[in-house]
């Protein structure tokens, strides 16, 4: 009994994650993520920097004291300061991810039999790529018109550890790569005796 629900609870998981909807539903679905997302990421990282920038220059501002703060963080390099002060090839490097991001897009969207997948597109997997998007585009603003610098605001810790800061458009790419690998790891296989719910 116990292994009988266990391998309809991973049907059931790998049915909400696989679940296809129709080209026109994708882009109903693409779309707002990716503007919604965007204009999120663009808002908040105005509305902290502005609002701790005229709090006499504030550098942080605790939120939950001992575990999370607003913080005044400008990143010149990728996650963790990767490649730091590369803002040229940075700045390449996104336009070249969503230039794909939207290309992918735009292709899984297509009307079943020509996509070259003969399926229709699965909606967590057109909802991952308009967070990709929206990710990328809100860093490649800041690269692009705040000095090639990326803002960061978010601040968690324990302690004296801090967790690197990071924003909403950081958010969005890690949930993104997250439902991506649920996908895979809950992608549909062939049926047989041992899989199928009885």
């Amino acid at each position: 009994m116990a292994e009988t629900a266990d391998k309809c609870c991973c049907s059931g998981a790998r049915s909400f994650l696989n679940r296809e909807i129709s080209a026109s539903a994708a882009h109903l679905l693409f779309w707002p993520v990716f503007l919604v997302g965007l204009a999120a990421d663009l808002w908040t990282k105005s509305l902290v920097f502005n609002w701790l920038t005229s709090r006499g220059g504030q550098q942080r501002y605790s939120i939950v004291d001992g575990f999370f703060e607003f913080v005044l963080v400008e990143n010149r390099g990728a996650a963790w300061g990767i490649a730091s002060d590369r803002t040229i090839p940075l700045i390449v490097i996104s336009v070249v991810a969503v230039i794909i991001v939207f290309a992918v897009f735009l292709l899984a969207a297509r009307r079943p039999g020509r996509n070259g997948f003969m399926r229709k597109p699965q909606a967590i997997v057109i909802f991952s790529l308009g967070l990709f998007a929206a990710g990328i585009c809100g860093n490649l603003y800041d690269r692009l018109f705040n000095n090639g610098r990326v803002r960061d605001f978010l601040d968690f810790y324990y302690g004296d550890v801090h967790f690197p800061a990071f924003n909403i458009a950081d958010s969005m790419l890690t949930v993104a790569v997250c439902l991506l690998i649920l996908v895979t790891i809950f992608s549909p296989k062939p049926q047989t005796k041992d899989n199928v719910c009885e």
